[in-house]
């Protein structure tokens, strides 16, 4: 069964009330690199005969957002896997063999090593493709480029599912509470990003948010500032939006 792309509220509410079915929403947005990586991971899934008994179905989550809100969608690439309408498995972040395992889980079928490895790998092409020289003209653009790949950006260590730090956890944490809906980047995975960023926000730590492309701080700072301010994400995206 090929990929369903969500075209209306309607159509979702059809295809999600099939009874008896596994079901696998998939949430992305067009300015996330991460959700390009999956793109092809989710459609490869989607054609295999090992899973035509599953509907995957694809949601642009800025295109739907009162979809996106039922689900509490704050980071994406996110995944839910619903049967008979009860919510199964929640996923965030681009680890296609932690998708693909959880689809095992409830489907009781599996790709084989080879294939689970193959979609795998169909991911991580573009973050590989990072590993050659830059030169420090390049990674500044890079960096400027990731900075502003969503309206807010958080650079953290893990992702927002699996925070691999407690300050990435607590600052996660801080943006559901205000149901900030954040793109997200694993400096772990990019030691260039990760050790090109501290001289590019002249900051030397992670997490780093930035908002509209302009770095806010660290988590000391972000909880300052919302002590000062319980609306200043609000406040500094209305800032951002206005400077354009």
């Amino acid at each position: 069964m090929a990929l369903i792309e969500i075209e209306n509220k309607d159509q979702f509410s059809e295809l999600t009330s099939a009874s008896n079915k596994l079901i696998a929403l998939y949430f992305h947005t067009p300015w996330a690199s991460p959700c390009i990586q999956m793109n092809k991971v989710i459609s490869t899934l989607a054609d295999s005969a090992q899973y035509s008994n599953v509907s995957f179905l694809s949601i642009n989550a800025d295109n739907f957002p009162e979809i996106s809100d039922l689900f509490d969608i704050t980071a994406v690439p996110y995944f839910v896997i619903i049967k008979d309408g009860t919510i199964l498995k929640e996923l965030t972040g681009a680890d296609p063999k932690e998708f693909i395992n959880a689809i095992d889980q409830f489907n009781g079928q599996s790709l084989d090593q080879s294939s689970t490895n193959q979609l795998a790998s169909s991911a991580t092409v573009e973050s590989t493709s990072t590993s050659v020289e830059e030169t420090p003209e390049q990674l500044n653009a890079r960096l400027q480029k990731l900075t502003t790949a969503a309206p807010i950006m958080l650079f953290m260590k893990g992702t927002p599912s699996a925070p691999q730090c407690g300050f990435s956890r607590q600052m996660v944490a801080i943006l559901r509470e205000h149901q900030v809906r954040f793109g997200f980047f694993d400096i772990l995975k990019d030691d260039s990003v990760r050790q090109g960023l501290k001289t590019y926000s002249d900051w030397p730590t992670f997490p780093q948010l930035y908002i509209g492309g302009v770095f806010q701080g660290g988590l000391d700072i972000i909880k300052e500032n919302l002590s000062e301010d319980d609306l200043f994400f609000e406040h500094a995206l209305e800032e951002s939006n206005s400077s354009k």
